[in-house]
C-alpha cells in the first residue's frame, strides 16, 4: 500500500512539474512567434547587409550585426579560458577551506549582480582608469567580468560531477594529475562546461547596460576598424530605435528583435549540438 501511494504521489509530482514547465514555456513561445511574424516582413537582404540611413529609419542593421559578433567573440576569447581555468583550480587543486568557500560564495554573488552595475564598473576601470575609451575592448572586458562567474560555477559543478573513480584509475595507470584532468576529466565534463559557456555568452549577447557605458555607439554607419573603436550592437540598437527615435516604424523594431533572437538561438543550437554529441560519447 505504501509503495502504491508513493508511486501515485510521484506521478502527481511529475505531473505538476510538467504542467508548470508547459505554463512557463507557452508565453515564451507565443512571444517569440509574435516577434518573428511581426518582423519577418522587413527582414530582407538589404535590411541585413546595408548600413543604417535617415537617422536609422531606413537602410539596414549590418554594423549592429557585425558589432554584436565582435563583442560576443571577444567576450568568449577572454571569459572562456579564464572561467574554465578557474573552475579547474577550484575543483581539482584548491583545498576545501574557509578561503575557497568564501571565493565560491563571492562567485555566486557576482553572478547575480545587475548588469548595469557591471557597466558602471567597466566605465570606471576600463574606459576611464585604463584609458581604453569607449571601445570594443572595454566592452568585451566588461562583458567578460559579467559572464565569468556563470562559467566558473557551471564548469566547476560539471567537473565535480565526474566520478572520482575515473581520476583514481588514471593516476593508478601512471598519469600525472594534469594529464588526468586534460585527458579524462575535461572530456567527460565538457557537456556541462558548454552549458555554462552558452548561458554566459547568451547573456553577453543580449545585454544593453554594460555596452551602453563602455563601447556601444548610438549611430555609427560604418564598421569598426580596430578594437579601440566604438561599435553598434543589436541590443543597444534595438533599445535606441524603440525608445529614442520618434516615428520609428514598428516593423523595423520587430525585425531587429527577430534578428537578435535568431543570433542567440543560432548560438544555442550550435552549442547544444556539440554538447549533445559529446554527451553521447560520455562513459557514465
Amino acid at each position: 500500500m505504501k509503495r502504491i501511494s508513493r508511486h501515485i504521489v510521484e506521478k502527481i509530482a511529475f505531473g505538476i512539474i510538467g504542467l508548470a514547465a508547459v505554463i512557463t514555456a507557452i508565453p515564451i513561445i507565443i512571444i517569440i512567434i509574435s516577434i518573428f511574424f511581426s518582423g519577418v516582413e522587413v527582414i530582407t537582404w538589404s535590411f541585413l547587409l546595408e548600413i543604417p540611413r535617415d537617422g536609422m529609419r531606413a537602410g539596414g542593421i549590418w554594423p549592429a550585426i557585425i558589432g554584436t559578433f565582435y563583442l560576443v567573440f571577444g567576450t568568449g576569447m577572454i571569459s572562456i579560458p579564464l572561467g574554465i581555468a578557474s573552475a579547474i583550480y577550484l575543483s581539482e587543486y584548491a583545498t576545501d577551506n574557509y578561503l575557497t568557500r568564501m571565493i565560491r560564495l563571492a562567485i555566486v554573488n557576482l553572478a547575480g549582480i545587475p548588469s548595469v552595475v557591471y557597466g558602471l564598473f567597466g566605465l570606471g576601470l576600463f574606459v576611464l582608469f585604463l584609458n581604453f575609451g569607449s571601445s570594443i575592448i572595454a566592452a568585451c572586458f566588461t562583458l567578460s567580468i559579467m559572464t565569468i562567474p556563470v562559467i566558473i560555477s557551471t564548469a566547476e559543478e560539471a567537473l565535480r560531477a565526474v566520478p572520482q573513480s575515473f581520476r583514481i584509475v588514471s593516476v593508478g595507470m601512471g598519469a600525472t594529475r594534469w594529464q588526468t584532468i586534460r585527458r579524462v576529466v575535461l572530456p567527460q565534463a565538457l557537456p556541462g562546461i558548454l552549458t555554462g559557456v552558452i548561458l554566459g555568452l547568451n547573456r553577453a549577447a543580449g545585454e544593453t547596460a554594460p555596452i551602453l557605458f563602455t563601447g556601444a555607439a548610438f549611430f555609427l554607419p560604418k564598421l569598426p576598424q580596430s578594437i579601440f573603436d566604438q561599435t553598434m550592437a543589436l541590443p543597444y540598437h534595438l533599445f535606441v530605435i524603440s525608445t529614442q527615435i520618434p516615428e520609428m516604424p514598428i516593423k523595423i523594431q520587430y525585425g531587429t528583435a527577430a534578428v537578435l533572437l535568431t543570433f542567440v538561438l543560432t548560438m544555442n543550437i550550435l552549442a547544444a549540438s556539440v554538447r549533445t554529441w559529446h554527451r553521447g560519447k560520455r562513459q557514465w
